[in-house]
């Protein structure tokens, strides 16, 4: 899975440094689902969607939802398991660990900067 750098140019903050990318339908529909926890700079960029549901997941997330200038349009901080959360301005969605939008003083308006790694 390709990795990249999530950077918020407004804020001059990092989301995180080695978040994956799901732009398919088979990573899209996997997202996080096997994993157990998110260590501080990881992360998951789930591309396109409007939203995520939380079904089977064992751990909560911050979510970030981005227009498709990568503009921050919406913030939900710590999404627990078998939730559904939605914004219908968004064309993709960060997932990330608690603590990461309130850390990275992430807001809507921000604009955020994706890195590729190398």
């Amino acid at each position: 899975m390709r990795r990249i750098t999530v950077k918020n140019l407004t804020k001059s903050t990092y989301l995180a440094d080695r978040a994956g990318v799901a732009n398919t339908p088979e990573t899209r529909n996997r997202g996080l689902l096997k994993h157990m926890s998110l260590e501080k700079g990881d992360g998951l960029w789930i591309s396109p969607t409007q939203a995520v549901h939380m079904f089977f997941m064992k751990f909560a997330l911050d979510l970030v939802y981005l227009d498709r200038e990568k503009r921050v349009v919406k913030v939900r901080e710590n999404v627990k398991p078998w939730r559904i959360s939605a914004a219908l301005r968004a064309k993709s969605v960060l997932e990330l660990p608690v603590g990461t939008i309130a850390e990275s003083r992430t807001s809507p308006g921000d604009q955020l900067e994706f890195i590729n790694n190398s």
